[in-house]
């Protein structure tokens, strides 16, 4: 098992139990690595810095304890944006119809990269629009997938009228 399913299997119970789901976990760096750990709200609402702090300190605790990782290193840990990454198959599903870059680890169709609009999934393949012609690509052959930042990603993640998108005090 590589270090950073080591990581999430650690860190994705706590992660759990304050509410939150984890996106990703990527480690980068030599000297002083950083980890960087990307998680959202189960409940869909919006995350906060103070949503990101709590995160932080509770998996740093967790972290410190199993201490997987040698050396000194750097814990981030944030929400996963608009253009987000996609790593997880319901992803690719809860994004249907949005505009998504896809970076394969293998050929298809003579391809590595596919940009176009994701049509959803159907039995661990996705389907993604690309240049008038639609890819069928399995979830397990995706090295790299993400949103592209579209007019139309922006008003569906904009805050619904008459909501408050910052906390007051």
């Amino acid at each position: 098992m590589d270090e950073t399913r080591r990581i999430e299997r650690v860190i994705a119970p706590v992660v759990a139990d304050l509410g939150f789901e984890l996106v990703r976990v990527q480690t980068s760096g030599a000297r002083r690595p950083v980890l960087q750990v990307m998680v959202e709200r189960v409940d869909g609402t919006t995350m906060t810095v103070e949503d990101c702090a709590v995160v932080s300190r509770e998996i740093s605790a967790v972290l410190d304890v199993a201490d997987p990782i040698a050396g000194p290193y750097t814990l981030e840990v944030s929400s996963p944006g608009i253009d987000r990454p996609l790593t997880r198959l319901k992803d690719f599903h809860r994004f249907r119809g949005f505009e998504a870059k896809i970076e394969t680890r293998l050929m298809i169709d003579g391809r590595r990269r596919f940009k176009g609009v994701l049509s959803g999934v159907d039995d661990g393949v996705v389907g993604i629009e690309a240049d008038g012609v639609l890819a069928r690509i399995p979830f397990d052959a995706i090295q790299r997938a993400k949103l592209v930042l579209t007019d139309a990603l922006l008003a569906a993640s904009a805050p619904a009228e008459g909501t408050v998108a910052a906390e007051t005090g």
